[in-house]
């Protein structure tokens, strides 16, 4: 199979009309079945490019036909096989980042040393400082013996690294370095321009050097930027790798290593699947942390809330949609709405109040500047794998938006902390309830877990502190629940028309205080269940604001954080799990009243 021959070249030169040329090389390369990049500026050119002898030949002949150009020498190689993936021509501010003024290698250059004429001071022994301008990870893989690196990981950071050295302290010539010379165009200079007084930059970089003299005073390979990642002093490949997650060099030995896959990992780098879980966990409660510092409610803003439109209301327009799906707000607080222009689409831009809707479609009404009230944010992720987020829920805090609250809900916060994932509660608990509460990752999942819920096959063990002394160790209620809220929301027992509920009561128990500590199992999943039960057994919560004592429904439904908590705590789940089926069960700390 033939050789592909790679050039690199570079030419500083006043250049204009430049997307011109960049369509017209574009426009050829492609033609030609070249691959490399081509940096064009206003200051010159810089390019590797890979192909036949012929094609490449032409691609000379075209650039030399560029006035500034007509001298360009590449260097050349060859190697088995096109070691870059595309095509790509660009425009670029410079041709090789830098970013500091003044420096113009095209009009003041840095005096030149040839290969050969650094060969013979080597040989010697003059006194001189070789300066190695390359990044790191080069200088690893091959430099000159007893050469100086500058230390950087970028040449972006070249000026930081040079003002640190002391012009006083360099009695000796300085010889600049790099790869192929283009660096040192710049380097060299701004080095004069610090002060240096005797300061040469190695003509065509380290490959010239290799061409005309070998691996005499070199140690190691020369780093290239393409497939071939080292290069040995006669040009050839060398076999080295590199790993393009942590920028590794790799040896023949590491490449063929399993752990070795492209993008992925490399054996300095690979992490088991318990190892790549422990880091995302770790980086998922940091990012959690700076997510609820502050709460996210604090500063007021808009909220938006989603109006979905279902098959039945194909057809309505949209203000008799809102009507009929908000049936206790009156038509004239919608009207109201719509002439503020606080009824949006996805785009939030405000929608008439004949728009005709379709289901399937999502608006949304808009509430200005809302400053929402605090909530309990100590919230702590107990585990996550790539279906499921298990979390201890602090109280207060409501899972989802609702009422006064939007963005200080657990599924806000969640969004912001897994984005661009938007995890989905598999099930609900009360705002004012603490402990543990599961998300799905996607919609595939949550598809396999939520239902488990609905058919009743999770397995639920709460704690509870009551006030009194339940007389029996163990008791359960079966009191039907009413299907619609009353006052202030509160849902209340039912036995005629209500939903068939089963509680079951265990006393862990009975404190001096006259409180009792139960372990509690619901059986069926009605909205307050467990408070409703015991409040309707005379043994209300500690703590509930709204199932109070002697029968009293109170008129708070969500707690302040300066309120005493509410005893009821989801201490333990057990489900299938969504991926693997297998029967997972997750425990939350017991809290302080347990």
């Amino acid at each position: 199979m033939p050789a592909v021959i790679n050039i690199s070249a570079y030419r500083f030169a006043p250049l204009d009309n430049l997307k011109v040329l960049r369509e017209r090389l574009t426009t050829v390369c492609r033609e030609w079945g070249l691959r490399g990049t081509i940096l064009l500026s206003t200051e010159g050119i810089n390019l590797f490019v890979a192909g036949t002898t012929a094609e490449i030949d032409q691609l000379l002949t075209l650039l030399r036909a560029v006035p500034g150009l007509e001298t360009l020498e590449p260097k050349v190689s060859e190697s088995r096989e096109q070691p870059f993936t595309r095509m790509l021509v660009k425009i670029k501010k410079e041709i090789i980042a830098f970013g500091v003024a003044g420096i113009d290698p095209a009009r003041a250059p840095a005096p030149r040393l040839s290969a050969r004429e650094l060969k013979l001071w080597l040989d010697e022994g003059r006194p001189v400082t070789l300066l190695d301008t390359r990044n790191d990870f080069e200088v690893t893989l091959g430099t000159f013996r007893d050469a100086v690196p500058i230390g950087i990981q970028h040449f972006r950071e070249f000026p930081a690294a040079a003002v640190k050295l002391n012009p006083a302290e360099q009695p000796h010539p300085i010889v600049t370095f790099c790869t192929g010379g283009i660096r040192c165009e710049k380097a060299a200079p701004f080095l004069i321009q610090q002060g240096f007084e005797q300061v040469f930059q190695l003509d065509g970089g380290i490959l010239k050097y290799f061409e005309e003299c070998g691996n005499a005073h070199f140690q190691g390979e020369c780093f290239v930027f393409d497939k071939r990642v080292g290069l040995a002093a006669d040009l050839d490949e060398s076999g080295h790798g590199l790993c393009f997650v942590c920028q590794s060099l790799l040896t023949p030995e590491e490449l063929a290593d399993p752990l070795t896959v492209e993008g992925v990992s490399c054996p300095r780098c690979y992490q088991s699947p318990e190892q790549q879980q422990a880091k995302a966990l770790a980086e998922h409660r940091d990012k959690l942390s700076r997510v609820t510092s502050p709460l996210p409610g604090k500063l007021a803003q808009d909220n938006f809330r989603p109006l979905k439109i279902a098959a039945r209301h194909d057809g309505f327009t949209l203000l008799d949609f809102v009507c009929d799906v908000f049936g206790h707000i009156p038509r004239e607080t919608w009207l109201a709405s719509f002439a503020a222009g606080d009824i949006v689409d996805a785009q939030r831009s405000p929608v008439a109040t004949s728009h005709i809707v379709r289901p399937g479609e999502c608006y949304f009404t808009r509430e200005r500047l809302q400053s929402e009230p605090d909530v309990n944010a100590q919230i702590e992720i107990l585990h996550e794998d790539t279906a499921l987020i298990v979390l201890n829920k602090p109280a207060p805090l409501p899972m989802h938006p609702s009422g006064r609250f939007h963005r200080n809900t657990l599924q806000w916060i969640l969004h912001e902390v897994y984005a661009p994932q938007k995890p989905r509660p598999a099930h609900r608990l009360d705002a004012n309830t603490s402990g543990i509460a599961v998300f799905t990752r996607t919609a595939t999942f949550a598809r396999v877990l939520q239902p488990q819920f609905e058919r009743g096959e999770v397995q639920k063990r709460y704690l509870a502190r009551v006030i009194g002394h339940p007389p029996e160790d163990v008791f359960h209620c079966e009191a039907a629940i009413a299907t619609t809220a009353g006052h202030c929301g509160a849902r209340i027992v039912d036995e005629d028309a209500g939903l068939p509920a089963r509680t079951e009561f265990e006393v862990i128990s009975r404190l001096p205080d006259g409180t009792a500590l139960l372990s509690v199992t619901p059986r069926t999943g009605r909205t307050n269940q467990i408070r409703v039960h015991l409040w309707h057994l005379s043994w209300p919560i500690v703590g509930d604001a709204m199932y109070r004592a002697n029968h009293e429904l109170g008129e708070v439904q969500t707690h302040s954080v300066d309120d005493a908590p509410l005893n009821l705590h989801a201490w333990q789940l057990t489900f299938s799990h969504p991926q693997h089926g297998r029967p997972i069960t997750f425990e939350a700390p017991k809290p302080a009243w347990g």
